[in-house]
């Protein structure tokens, strides 16, 4: 990684300051002579007659229902700021979801602004970093200048691409201090505009802004359901990839795994939407691991939890529970199929007009039928199911909404959420599991320290539902041809 000159001070907090020497550089400083050849001798890169984004007509609508709900109050929703991996380096960045779902733009500093405009209406406007300048020398003396991190639009480029009104960002937090009138602002992404609004807004009200924007993505949009898709089908391709490398990765360890679904969620899409889980053997039954350090085994079995993240930040979120040798044994299909066969109900009972909780049920019933059937609990089920019985060998609800997060709609009314009511265009996961831990007594020896979890993304149609992951095998047999075809 090359040695920055000058990064101690962000592009956008001294736009036309001298920049600092950075500590322990090998250069003492820049003569006259070197600062007049940089600002000189540079073609002209204005891009022209640039087409909308893709989603540019749905952000605008959008924008237009959040402004109808919340008539005569400014609004400010920031895309937020680089954060911190170690001393200089930084993690990469991740616009907020509500920036990125009411612009389509991610770059780092953005903030959406809608002005009250008269009666009703706002005015929207996006706030971004510029060109970076090139007479004052921040373009290759600053560590966020473009010659070290890249070219980023102009603002009127933006504008063509984004169909947003652009305007500098850097005096933003200026405007916003000396603002008259109510407003909301998304909180958690941007402390330098909230510091600007502090004496302007109330939790109270901001949380109505975040559980607005969050019960808003519930029900998707043409382009959505497209991204959505999208995600699904290069993560089916992901899980391929790793079937075919299995014996390397019993070579070395589950970061084999790991790094080959990355490789695919890179090429096709943004990132991974969320950190693998990559879990053989026994670490099927932790539910988040992501470590990913363990030993892959033939006739053991790998759970493997992971999705690819689209360019606009739509991700899917698909599991497999795969024999790593190709085949099941007995005990592993017993459990597998008992998982395959709550799924299903589960799928089953996913329809416009449903409870959000009627999959759950659905699923949770199945399983607690099995585990009353194989003696691990003594019965009636709905005995089982009342006092929550299941969940020693369940642990986790049965499925969530699905979007730009992962977890999507997060902040949602409970009522609106899991005590509401399944519409078109919602997408949510379907993932029962059953899980034994290694050192679980209570149960048969050849049970203890298998895990096994299917998990497929479900879009809400107006006749029923899609399984928009079905490229993906999900029965016993049908994993097993599969991988057998795969590996040749």
């Amino acid at each position: 990684m090359a040695d920055e000159l000058t990064p101690e001070t962000p592009e956008e907090e001294q736009p036309k300051k001298k920049h600092k020497q950075r500590k322990n550089g090998l250069y003492p400083g820049v003569s006259e002579e070197l600062a007049e050849s940089m600002r000189t001798g540079w073609a002209d890169t204005e891009l022209h007659g640039l087409e909308p984004i893709a989603q540019a007509a749905h952000t605008a609508a959008r924008r237009s229902a959040l402004s109808e709900r919340f008539p005569g109050e400014r609004l400010v929703v920031p895309a937020g700021r680089l954060k911190t991996r170690s001393n200089d380096t930084e993690y990469p960045f991740r616009a907020s979801t509500e920036y990125a779902y009411l612009t389509g733009d991610q770059t780092e500093n953005g903030v959406l602004v809608l002005e009250p405009a008269g009666v009703s209406g706002h005015t929207a406007t996006v706030y971004l970093l510029p060109r970076s300048d090139r007479e004052n020398g921040e373009f290759w003396l600053s560590g966020s200048g473009e010659l070290w991190v890249g070219r980023r639009h102009s603002l009127t480029e933006a504008e063509q691409l984004l169909g947003i009104p652009a305007k500098d960002v850097r005096k933003l937090s200026e405007e916003l201090a000396e603002a008259e009138g109510p407003v909301r602002a998304v909180r958690g992404h941007d402390s330098v505009i909230e510091a600007a609004l502090t004496d302007k807004v109330t939790k109270e009200r901001d949380e109505e802004l975040r559980v607005y924007l969050s019960e808003a993505r519930a029900v998707k949009d043409a382009f959505e359901i497209g991204e959505l898709q999208k995600a699904v089908d290069s993560t089916v391709r992901g899980f391929e990839d790793v079937v075919k490398v299995l014996d390397k990765a019993e070579a070395t360890s589950e970061r084999y795994i790991e790094g080959t679904f990355f490789l695919r969620a890179r090429v096709e899409g943004n990132d991974v939407g969320y950190g693998s889980i990559c879990a053989a053997g026994p670490h099927a039954c932790t539910l988040h691991w992501v470590r990913n350090d363990g030993d892959v085994r033939s006739g053991d079995l790998l759970l493997l939890d992971a999705g690819v993240e689209t360019h606009s930040l739509y991700t899917a979120d698909v599991t497999r529970t795969l024999p790593i040798n190709g085949t099941y044994t007995d005990i592993q299909r017993k459990i597998y199929d008992a998982v395959y066969a709550s799924q299903e109900a589960g799928i089953a009972a996913v329809k416009p007009g449903a409870k959000f909780r009627d999959f759950h049920d659905a699923s949770q019933h199945v399983l607690a039928e099995k585990l009353v059937e194989w003696g691990l609990l003594e019965g009636p089920v709905e005995r089982v199911l009342e006092l929550g019985l299941q969940r020693r060998w369940t642990l986790h609800g049965t499925g969530h909404m699905l979007g730009m997060d992962v977890h999507d709609c997060a902040a949602a009314r409970t009522e609106a959420y899991v005590d509401g009511t399944l519409e078109p265009g919602m997408c949510l996961t379907v993932e029962p599991g059953l899980y034994f831990q290694a050192d679980d007594l209570t149960v048969p020896e050849e049970y203890r320290g298998i895990g096994v979890r299917i998990e497929d993304d479900i879009l809400v149609t107006e006749d029923g539902n899609r399984n928009m992951s079905a490229g993906l095998p999900r029965t016993s047999d049908d994993v097993e041809a599969w991988m057998a075809r795969l590996k040749g």
